[in-house]
């Protein structure tokens, strides 16, 4: 038998009473189905274009088939994965009007690269030649490769811990090997169109701050931030909230998400926070300062790490749907600074 360092890492058994698949040599494998399901919605979910001439995006993913699965065969990970996917999308221009229409993926797989999947944008109703049908064809179908193409790097990332053991000197080459995916160079953003970038590669970013006042008590105000049944009401959302230190959230059907880093409550909420259709695991740090004047609370925020190119989405997004949001919904309305 083999000592540590010495001879075919097969063999090493680190003590092990069995010795059975010794560094996962044989073949082992990973069913990833239901979290690709799940994922892909998240994804798609947030696809949205706009133009001057109004915007359009996906409202609903109505159908997500297939199976994905990872496999390793003597220290080589193989991914398989199959998918038809088909989601709703509607638009409204400027003047009103409103469409309608399908979206179909019927050929996402590990056999096909990413510039040749199939996305097929339909009209159910509406002028299909009007401009908002033509920019969900072209800059829609874009923005929903982009999204499939981050699935695939997610896939490629998130599951590969534990598929292959350490050898004898304690280095996971494939681990080492995984973390050098690329993300999609196509990947576009929510509304712009975002400069490409890769997990680890440095983007363009910026401070986005700002001030508001709320005729409440801070520790309601507090509370508005951590509590799902509240954070839902304030968004008219569905959201997954987890109110704790290292807690994860999902606010407005999945297209926000993050993670509490420090909780004091009635005093300063931090967290790791982004759009999901950011550059792949790019977070901005959030930084959220209550001071409480009795019978009503100054909130400081401040977000570091914002990319450039969605600055000033992200500064009406915060405006709109938090702190207008939460004024209207609990009747905390104030002065804004």
């Amino acid at each position: 038998m083999a000592k540590w360092g010495e001879g075919d890492p097969r063999w090493i058994v680190e003590e092990r009473a069995d010795a059975t698949n010794v560094n996962n040599w044989h073949w082992t494998e990973r069913d990833v189905t239901n979290w690709s399901s799940d994922k892909l919605k998240e994804l798609l979910s947030g696809v949205r274009v706009e133009s001057e001439e109004g915007s359009c995006g996906v409202t609903e993913v109505s159908k997500v088939e297939g199976e994905a699965s990872i496999n390793n065969r003597k220290g080589k990970l193989i991914f398989f994965y199959e998918w038809d996917v088909q989601a709703t999308w509607k638009g409204v221009s400027n003047t009103g009007a409103k469409y309608k229409g399908i979206i179909e993926v019927p050929n996402l797989s590990d056999e096909n690269n990413m510039e040749d999947l199939d996305i097929m944008v339909t009209v159910t109703k509406g002028d299909p030649d009007a401009p908002l049908p033509v920019l969900m064809k072209m800059e829609g179908a874009a923005k929903i490769r982009a999204a499939l193409g981050s699935y695939v790097d997610y896939l490629k990332t998130e599951f590969t811990q534990g598929m292959i053991l350490p050898t004898a000197n304690g280095v996971n080459k494939q681990a080492q090997s995984q973390a050098q995916v690329k993300v999609d160079k196509t990947q576009i953003g929510f509304v712009s169109s975002a400069a490409a970038s890769s997990t680890g590669v440095k983007i363009p970013t910026c401070k986005v701050s700002l001030k508001d006042t709320f005729l409440t008590s801070a520790e309601e105000l507090y509370r508005v931030f951590i509590k799902q049944e509240l954070v839902q009401a304030f968004t008219h959302a569905t959201a997954v909230v987890d109110g704790e230190k290292g807690g994860k959230f999902r606010l407005l059907d999945g297209n926000v998400l993050g993670e509490f880093q420090e909780l004091v409550p009635e005093q300063k909420i931090v967290m790791k926070w982004r759009y999901n259709t950011w550059p792949c695991e790019h977070y901005a740090t959030v930084t959220m300062n209550l001071l409480d004047h009795g019978n009503e609370t100054e909130l400081a925020v401040e977000l570091r790490g914002v990319p450039v190119n969605e600055e000033e989405r992200t500064r009406h997004g915060w405006q709109q749907y938090y702190f207008e949001g939460i004024k209207q919904t609990f009747g905390y309305g104030s002065r804004l600074y």
